[in-house]
């Protein structure tokens, strides 16, 4: 597997400058406001996101100054539903350091999220990005829309698989399938092209999300990140889903009982976890994790071979492989 520097090598200037001008963008009069974000950007994880937008926009043509303006979008609003999250979810910590809220409370917290939200909207606006603006809105309604239903769905521990990859294909993928769109739209690269676009990031987010929920089942040591938390926050995720549809009356009723009553409880959280590795869950979740990986390369693929579709496709192995 190759590194993210590595995976970089194409667009590696352009990713350098979008630090300055991504910073640029959430500059305010406000000294205050500029604290915290300096804070934001210090602490921003491999940056993903803005990776695929670039390497979309080199595989479609060429990067523009347009191709810039879509990554900070989606950065900007893409870092204001986290620290939304964190205030909803009353989170302290966001990649093992403090969150916004535990440093400066929730209605400051708040008020960022919305100022780092209109700075998205007016980066577009004001330089006529009005196609953007639609494709990263459209990822922003339906990454709401996942989450509402997902909380629905939580109360009754009753979701179905269809259900459950409509729930990720909202709320994860659709923001990963906004960054390839993005990307091939400032490249000029047509509809066609944009469309697939789309769907190799809607097919890499799925993967992504599907690695996400087998760490939850996995080992402190391993992937450097704690299990049992979807359990504790009662998420069904597909190795759970998949173990209850294979498990007898008796089994099913014990084991979502423990999920919505002793999700606070090590021991109990500790026995969901055995269960499912014992059901075969973990190996099932994992083929259809390649399974979706191997969609989005074989689309990809349809692409002319260039150096940023290589990375690109490195860049899908790299999300299904990772250990945190």
């Amino acid at each position: 597997m190759h590194s993210i520097d590595q995976i970089k090598a194409p667009v590696a200037r352009e990713m350098e400058e979008f630090e300055e001008k991504f910073l640029a963008s959430m500059k305010s009069s406000v000294p205050l406001l500029d604290k915290i974000t300096h804070y934001i950007v210090r602490r921003k994880g491999k940056q993903l996101r803005p990776l695929f937008v670039f390497l979309s926009a080199k595989a479609c043509g060429q990067i523009t100054e347009s191709t810039h303006r879509a990554a900070a979008l989606i950065e900007l609003l893409h870092t204001a539903t986290l620290v939304h999250d964190d205030v909803v979810d009353d989170s302290n910590l966001r990649r093992g350091f403090f969150s916004v809220n535990a440093l400066w409370k929730n209605k400051i917290a708040v008020l960022v999220g919305d100022y780092l939200l209109s700075r998205g909207l007016l980066l577009s606006v004001d330089n006529n990005e009005h196609k953007l603006l639609g494709i990263v809105s459209n990822a922003v309604r339906e990454m709401s829309e996942g989450e509402l239903l997902q909380i629905e769905k939580a109360r009754r521990l009753d979701i179905a698989e269809p259900v459950y990859f409509e729930i990720i294909r909202s709320k994860t993928a659709s923001l990963i399938a906004s960054c390839c769109a993005s990307g091939a739209a400032t490249a000029n690269a047509g509809d066609e092209q944009e469309s697939k676009m789309r769907l190799f990031g809607e097919l890499t987010g799925i993967a992504f999300q599907i690695k996400d929920d087998l760490f939850d089942f996995g080992s402190d040591g391993d992937i450097g990140k704690p299990t049992g938390i979807d359990i504790k926050e009662k998420k069904m995720t597909l190795p759970l889903i998949y173990a209850l549809n294979h498990a007898s009356a008796t089994d099913k009723r014990k084991i979502i009982n423990l999920v919505k009553n002793k999700n606070e409880e090590p021991a109990k959280v500790q026995e969901v976890i055995q269960f499912v590795l014992k059901s075969g869950g973990i190996e099932y979740t994992r083929d259809r994790m390649l399974e979706y990986r191997d969609k989005a390369i074989a689309l990809l693929r349809t692409f002319p071979e260039t150096d940023a579709r290589n990375s690109l496709e490195q860049l899908v192995i790299f999300t299904t492989e990772r250990k945190k």
